[in-house]
């Protein structure tokens, strides 16, 4: 638990020095006045103030060794800040704090297991100005069904969805919002025609109908206890259950990504597909279920 200390009167960029170390304690046990120079660009004495400013706010939280030069965690440490879980290993996972002092021990711990497939920055850096400038694209696009084929298309938002990028966009050619894999996009050009209202991202109604869903543990687990600790399950009815709210123009990502047995009778491998929708009734206003494993089943 956080300590309960109203921080907010010191400046917002002293207050993010001041979560910094208290991260680097929280996490990795130690910080240098070093690290905050290197990490923010500031002076000796920022640092040094900053640091005192810690040891007065949370006096029993670090020690200072002098052969080091290092604060180190105390036993008796507890955070003044909320840290985001997600942020911390996005960062290990960067190497972001390679050039720190606990850097060199934080080397290789922190891995995606599986990559991301990433867009070449020629597709990449058209599709985003596209995107904020609000324009349309005309491009050449390699589809399984269809082969290569020239589009026009109207970008409103990446995804990723696990594995790779798409983006998605209204589909000039079938006058319907669609998602498009950016690796497969082979000629991006801008188009200097205004958009109309129908191609518009409010306009995308899947993409702005949140689906309220509820997972359980499969049921044919020998020990569902485990699924229900992965997921942080809370006990509803009786039943671990997780709530999720999903725009229905991910669903698809979402469920393949967790392996989420969506059959109405629970037929599939619960070894390939641990999870499964606890109220099915919840896909009727789904006009798509291709992309559901089981669903069809």
């Amino acid at each position: 638990m956080s300590q309960t200390l109203d921080l907010t009167a010191y400046p917002h960029a002293q207050r993010e020095r001041l979560r910094f170390i208290d991260c680097c304690l929280h996490y990795f046990g130690q910080v240098a006045r070093t690290d905050l120079l290197q990490t923010f660009q500031t002076g000796l004495a920022s640092g040094t103030r900053d640091l005192a400013l810690y040891r007065e706010l949370a006096p029993n939280n670090l020690t200072l060794r002098h052969d080091t030069k290092l604060y180190y965690r105390t036993a008796t440490f507890t955070p003044l800040f909320e840290h985001d879980p997600q942020l911390i290993l996005d960062k290990l996972n960067k190497y972001a704090w390679q050039g720190l002092t606990m850097g060199p021990n934080l080397s290789g711990i922190c891995l995606d297991a599986v990559p991301t497939i990433m867009p070449a920055n020629n597709i990449l850096a058209p599709l985003l100005l596209a995107i904020s400038q609000r324009q349309a694209i005309s491009c050449d696009y390699v589809s399984l069904s269809s082969g290569q084929q020239s589009r026009e298309l109207v970008p409103h938002t990446l995804v990723n969805n696990g594995r790779r990028w798409h983006v998605r966009a209204f589909d000039r050619r079938s006058q319907s919002f669609r998602d498009f894999v950016l690796t497969r996009f082979t000629r991006i050009q801008p188009l200097t025609l205004p958009i109309i209202v129908g191609e518009q991202q409010a306009q995308d109604t899947s993409w702005h109908h949140i689906l309220p869903l509820t997972l359980m543990a499969h049921p044919k687990l020998p020990h569902p206890q485990a699924i229900e600790l992965d997921y942080g399950m809370e006990i509803e009815k009786g039943t671990a259950r997780l709530t999720l709210a999903v725009r229905e123009a991910l669903l698809g990502y979402v469920m393949q990504q967790w392996l989420v047995d969506c059959s109405a009778d629970y037929q599939l491998n619960p070894a390939q597909y641990p999870l499964a929708l606890a109220d099915h009734q919840q896909l009727n206003a789904i006009t798509n279920k291709a992309l559901l494993p089981g669903a069809s089943l």
